[in-house]
């Protein structure tokens, strides 16, 4: 436990703050979230590394500074109710739920939704709803959301998603081809969506670019 204490305040040290991630809050966050818990037990010696790992599903678990940088872009508070696309080991919803008031997150994949919500329930995390399903419709049910974080590749932002933002809502999602992609950042400002391009990125396709 402690080599692993370790390994997550070097994760934070070196990959977070010395790259730019600023925010007190986010990186607490990323100090408590235990990441190797999140990972398959045999790669446990990375799960503090700086790069994505295979969960299964021929799913990953992402970046941890990709990671940091998209929930600097989403600037959540302790009130906000977020909307995760991409479940995947739970990892980010986690962090969310750390970081948000209420979390709802779509896996399409229903073993790692399983696998998700047990490690969830065993750390407490009683703030954070995962569904099955599809993420591109997301959750109209239980719209608006204050943010919506999607951790999987659209050719073009969902419509059904952009229609889930409140007024003042901010989503981050990566845009592309499965070679080229590039995180966007959407605000919702008075009923018009605005759009600013971010970083390069590299994520698995979202299910209806697949089908």
């Amino acid at each position: 436990m402690i080599g692993f204490n370790f390994a997550r305040q070097r994760m934070v040290d070196t990959q977070l703050r010395a790259r730019g991630i600023s925010d007190a809050r986010i990186l607490d966050a990323m100090l408590r979230v235990p990441r190797h818990e999140f990972v398959p037990e045999a790669l446990r010696a990375e799960a503090y590394e700086d790069h994505p790992l295979p969960i299964g599903d021929g799913q990953t678990i992402s970046q941890p500074y990709v990671v940091a940088v998209m929930l600097e872009l989403l600037e959540l508070t302790s009130t906000s109710t977020v909307l995760e696309i991409g479940t995947g080991s739970g990892y980010v919803t986690a962090l969310l739920g750390e970081l948000a008031a209420q979390v709802s997150s779509i896996e399409r994949h229903a073993d790692l939704a399983s696998n998700a919500r047990t490690i969830l329930a065993a750390l407490g995390y009683a703030n954070v709803h995962i569904f099955t399903g599809d993420g591109t419709f997301g959750l109209p049910a239980h719209s608006p959301f204050d943010a919506i974080m999607v951790s999987a590749a659209a050719h073009e932002i969902p419509s059904a998603l952009l229609s889930q933002l409140r007024e003042g809502g901010r989503m981050i999602i990566p845009v592309g081809s499965p070679e080229s992609q590039q995180l966007q950042f959407v605000r919702m400002h008075n009923g018009q969506t605005l759009i600013s391009v971010r970083d390069s990125v590299r994520f698995v396709p979202l299910i209806s670019d697949r089908d």
